[in-house]
């Protein structure tokens, strides 16, 4: 995510539950045709288009914004580099709620062998 220093740079997101791509470029410091460049190089960053195929931005595409935009601007990855980051960092949380589940799994398991050998 986005380090305490750059936060204090973009302004607080709103409690909204949708924000137009003008908005959006106003919280994040990128510019509209920006973000529709964003759209097409991130998998991760899908807006709702409604009526006259207009964008609206949830809170966690906010977030997914700033997080590219600390990436490409602040840290200096490329969109390559940024896209191979970001899917990383989805693998990582994908691999640690498997491990979680199949943890839980053998406890089960475990519990019900113990059943089993009484």
């Amino acid at each position: 995510m986005l380090e305490a220093s750059h936060n204090n740079e973009l302004p607080p997101i709103p409690g909204k539950r949708y924000f137009t791509i003008g908005e959006v470029s106003e919280l994040c410091g990128v510019k509209p045709h920006v973000l529709r460049y964003w759209e097409q190089e991130f998998e991760q960053l899908a807006p709702v288009k409604r009526r006259g195929n207009r964008r609206y931005y949830q809170h966690h595409d906010v977030m997914m914004i700033r997080q590219i935009r600390g990436l490409l601007y602040d840290q200096g990855f490329t969109i390559g580099g940024a896209r191979q980051r970001l899917s990383s960092e989805q693998t990582g949380e994908e691999n640690t709620r498997y491990k979680l589940v199949i943890r839980q799994m053998i406890s089960e398991l475990e519990d019900v062998l113990k059943l089993l050998r009484s």
